[in-house]
């Protein structure tokens, strides 16, 4: 377990300090109103976009052992975190403010991941049946195909809804790491559960960049936390046998809890005063670039 909660925190760093270069990259490249290739080629010649996707593949190559190691709802959690390493990295790098709510949100991450930990139990199974792993395949076919309908509207709505798809997609990838058949490369190739990971993640990071150039940081982060959070966790509970440490189940509960309503509170950081206070602040367009929805 140690090893697990080890590159999962690690994996954490990655992940927020990526998503100050990655959302950065994202909105510096220009805005599309399609799923085209001229989308991804203005963000493969953006070095922050590159430079936070490298953070994001390594700390997701971390999760994998962390996902295979523990149970989905902590894993969720830790990773989840991110967005208080962002938080950090922001002020650090960007020179951005911290306000009350964002510290409020920073300390319950923190408080809520320490009671999780203490709380959870060993994980369940690694396997499931085989319409599990093909109804995983099926959920990113779905996804992929909102993704293209909702690339063609604007606003709050509908960055809502691509920050919904894109907590799908990661939502996905970490159950199909989970019940991945890793017996040999054959087992492998034939598992729909791999497709499941490829497809889900790249489509996730895709409908993540059309968020993010559609509305506020909030709306194109909310929705997602609760999918990404809340979905592997219910689903590792009921189909594959995730507990709390018996006695401990009000800890990890607790903790899931409070950690989740911190990533909330942090869902805000960044955001430009003038959509949710009042005049926007001289830091303000900084700190909005730096905000980026956790894994």
């Amino acid at each position: 377990m140690l090893l697990g909660l080890t590159t999962a925190l690690v994996a954490t760093g990655c992940f927020g300090f990526g998503a100050v270069f990655q959302a950065r990259g994202a909105r510096s490249a220009p805005r599309a109103d399609r799923v085209r290739a001229g989308l991804l080629a203005a963000l493969v010649r953006s070095w922050q976009f590159l430079a936070g996707t490298l953070l994001d593949i390594v700390g997701f190559v971390l999760s994998i052992v962390a996902l295979r190691s523990l149970p989905l709802f902590l894993v969720q959690a830790v990773t989840n975190g991110s967005l208080a390493v962002t938080a950090l990295a922001a002020v650090w790098l960007l020179g951005a403010h911290l306000h009350r709510g964002d510290v409020a949100g920073i300390l319950a991450v923190v408080v809520g991941l320490t009671l999780l930990a203490l709380g959870s139990g060993q994980e369940g199974r690694n396997h499931a049946p085989a319409a599990f792993h093909w109804s995983l395949l099926a959920t990113t076919a779905v996804m992929l195909l909102a993704t293209l309908v909702l690339a063609r509207r604007d606003g709050t709505a509908a960055a809502a809804g691509l920050g919904l798809l894109a907590g799908v997609g990661f939502g996905v990838t970490s159950l199909a790491v989970r019940v991945l058949d890793v017996s040999g490369p054959s087992a492998i190739l034939t598992d729909p559960a791999a497709y499941s990971l490829a497809v889900g993640g790249l489509g996730g990071y895709l409908a993540y960049a059309l968020a993010l150039q559609r509305g506020t940081v909030t709306a194109a982060t909310a929705a997602g936390t609760v999918v990404e959070t809340f979905g592997p966790a219910l689903v590792g509970v009921a189909a594959l046998g995730d507990a709390a440490r018996p006695g401990f189940e009000w800890c990890a509960l607790t903790g899931f809890a409070v950690a989740v309503g911190g990533t909330f509170l942090l869902s805000r950081f960044g955001e430009p005063e003038s959509e949710s206070a009042g005049p926007s602040a001289p830091h303000a367009d900084t700190a909005a670039e730096a905000a980026a929805p956790p894994r």
